[in-house]
């Protein structure tokens, strides 16, 4: 690689006016991009809004030397991410990569929330992330290349107390993901998932103080450049990420166990039920046809 690799690249990074979206603008401008820092600045559960969070940002980038555009659109309209989508190409002079990261917080137990802490959570994690990949698609089909990066959650992959709404639509993403992964193979798209643990306004009331000490958001950001890059060589993967440290997540299928000629019964199964959830030799699946054949092989 190059010491600037996304020169005369643009990327398109939501939720940049503070914490994890600000570091990844920070390092994508310092590598060569032109950013394009989209962020309404809305609170942590969705109200509000500033124009100050993105406009620091861009800020920070050019004091660095480096090439910004502040956008306020919001994500959860396909309006605001057609805007912000035409906003780089206009202004910016095109559109390489998408990084996927504004995201709200609205934290209640299941039996305790509403219809509208479920539904703008998913607005904006979900819908937010469909709608400005969506407006993006046209533009890297036409020109035969791509990068997308989700923003998913060990919430999502693992669980989590009073965070249904958000582990819900988190996981969504890695379906979105496998999808398109599928579908945009042939025109040189990219897609990949990170689950990032990092010191942000999300986190703080999570996680004691002196586990965010050491999740410095920006031990996430180099992760994050490396899928938004040509360099990259993988898609439709989750990668859990924080304190230097980078992994595979996946989701996996054991070797299971074969029903008896005459069909399977309840007892069966509960006799049957440390074989079947063994996950020793248990290996992930590229898509829906690999399932299958597994299935029946």
């Amino acid at each position: 690689m190059t010491d600037l690799p996304f020169l005369d690249q643009v990327v398109l990074v939501t939720g940049a006016g503070g914490g994890l979206g600000r570091s990844h603008a920070l390092l994508l401008a310092s590598l060569g991009a032109r950013v394009l820092v989209n962020d309404p600045g809305l609170a942590v559960d969705g109200s509000g809004g500033a124009a100050r969070p993105a406009e620091e940002t861009v800020e920070l980038i050019r004091a660095q030397g480096g090439e910004a555009l502040a956008d306020f659109h919001g994500v959860e309209t396909e309006a605001g991410a057609d805007a912000m989508v035409e906003t780089a190409r206009r202004e910016l002079g095109g559109l390489h990569a998408v990084v996927n990261n504004a995201g709200i917080l609205r934290d209640v137990t299941f039996r305790k929330q509403s219809v509208a802490d479920w539904a703008q959570v998913l607005a904006v994690h979900l819908d937010g992330s469909r709608h400005v990949t969506k407006a993006a698609w046209e533009t890297f089909c036409s020109q035969g290349y791509g990068r997308v990066v989700f923003t998913t959650s060990a919430s999502a992959l693992y669980g989590n107390f009073g965070q249904s709404n958000y582990a819900a639509a988190k996981l969504g993403l890695v379906g979105l993901m496998n999808a398109l992964k599928e579908e945009g193979a042939k025109f040189g798209i990219k897609l990949n998932a990170i689950a990032p643990m990092a010191r942000s306004r999300m986190t703080e009331g999570i996680l004691p103080p002196e586990i965010l000490e050491r999740l410095d958001p920006r031990e996430v950001s180099p992760v994050v450049a490396y899928f938004a890059s040509r360099a990259c060589a993988v898609s439709g993967q989750c990668w859990a990420v924080g304190a230097g440290r980078v992994a595979r997540a996946a989701i996996v299928e054991s070797q299971g166990w074969k029903a008896p000629a005459g069909g399977w019964s309840i007892d069966e199964i509960a006799a049957n039920l440390e074989r079947i959830t063994d996950l020793e030799s248990a290996l992930p699946l590229a898509n829906l046809m690999e399932a299958s054949a597994k299935l029946f092989s």
